[in-house]
């Protein structure tokens, strides 16, 4: 298994990199054939940002951008994808979400038809989705955040390029004393992922 674990905050000392790291452990210590590689995108100094270069690209009027063909490399060499990211206001910070932007382009993540449908390219890719958040599990409820996460990040974009979600966890109240509940958590999403299938 080669796992690429993303991780999306600013802060290397930060409880979503400590997570990161404690998932990337638990899935090296389940298997001896497992790898892990982590893209910490901040510290990459990764550019969220969608140029006239992307747009060229969408469009098929331009070529691939150099740090964008540098992530499909390390995307195609990884079956396994784990997100690790705060929620802002209810769904990816902007440079996770510039990420899926400008990696998962038309072409390469997914290709539209003449006939109108979608050809799904990354029916290899296994993906789980690891949330950490300030608010509680009540409030999320409540508003119906947790579904439209669902609908907008494992449908809108993961189902539409074919790749398989195969878990989505938020880790909720962690500005309130659950830390260290949320890492023995992430070692136990890492044992599940790392744990090979029989």
């Amino acid at each position: 298994m080669h796992s690429l674990i993303v991780i999306a905050h600013p802060e290397p000392g930060s409880l979503t990199h400590a997570i990161g790291q404690h998932i990337g452990g638990a899935i090296r210590a389940a298997g001896a054939g497992n790898i892990v590689a982590y893209a910490d995108l901040m510290a990459e100094g990764f550019d969220p940002r969608f140029s006239p270069q992307d747009q060229a690209l969408f469009r098929g009027t331009g070529g691939i951008p150099a740090d964008v063909a540098a992530e499909h490399a390390r995307l195609d060499a990884t079956d396994t994808l784990v997100l690790v990211y705060p929620l802002y206001w209810w769904s990816f910070p902007a440079l996770l979400k510039g990420w899926i932007d400008r990696v998962f382009t038309q072409g390469w993540a997914y290709q539209d038809g003449a006939d109108g449908k979608v050809q799904k390219k990354l029916q290899r890719l296994r993906v789980h989705l690891v949330g950490i958040g300030g608010a509680g599990a009540e409030m999320i409820e409540r508003r119906g955040y947790g579904a439209a996460m669902k609908t907008q990040i494992d449908m809108g974009i993961f189902d539409y390029c074919g790749a398989r979600v195969m878990s989505s966890e938020l880790l909720l109240e962690a500005d309130t004393g659950a830390a260290d509940a949320h890492l023995q958590t992430a070692l136990e999403i890492g044992r599940k992922i790392g744990t090979p299938m029989s």
